[in-house]
């Protein structure tokens, strides 16, 4: 059931403006910096956090998919002990001695982090990673924060957040649901 609707296109674009501000600003720059979007909804954050990025800074910054599907804890309850759908991570530049900053749509437990941040090393050895969400929710099983959050959504673990984006719902919006 829905609960309530937190941010509309507006509110996301807003909160993705602000986010790529602080991300030139923490970084000086992008110099050395890779976006990273978590399979799938992080990727087209990422995407249009580039897009703002190369509008403000008027020089692109790679963008990566990460797909963390082989290192989730809960992999056997999530497939219900079937194999698992692997997509494949697709991250155009060596990330070694490199500024990761990894895309989410929603932090809850911080195992999908715990997850990526696995995937990555075993991508290569950034000097950094930084995390950048659209919704942190709370509910925090792992010390886990993000660097850049678009909005902070204090939740039940009764509700359930739902991001929508226009690539894959033909609408954008951050919906609280019941459960």
């Amino acid at each position: 059931m829905e609960k309530a609707q937190v941010m509309d296109a507006q509110a996301m674009k807003r909160a993705l403006t602000r986010i790529a501000h602080e991300i030139i600003e923490k970084n000086k720059g992008i110099e050395d910096c890779v976006l990273v979007g978590i399979k799938t909804r992080g990727i087209y954050l990422a995407n249009r956090l580039a897009k703002r990025i190369e509008e403000i800074e008027g020089k692109s910054i790679p963008v990566g998919e990460l797909d963390i599907t082989l290192y989730r804890d809960d992999l056997t309850e999530k497939t219900n002990n079937q194999e698992p759908l692997v997509k494949g991570s697709d991250i155009p530049v060596n990330i070694h001695q490199k500024k990761v900053i990894v895309i989410d749509d929603v932090l809850y437990t911080g195992r999908t982090v715990r997850a990526a941040l696995g995937a990555l090393v075993d991508l290569g050895r950034p000097t950094m990673i930084q995390l950048a969400v659209l919704v942190d929710r709370g509910h925090r099983e792992l010390p886990i924060r993000a660097d850049y959050v678009g909005k902070n959504v204090p939740t039940s673990k009764t509700e359930k957040i739902v991001v929508q984006l226009d690539e894959v719902d033909q609408v954008d919006g951050v919906t609280i649901f019941e459960k």
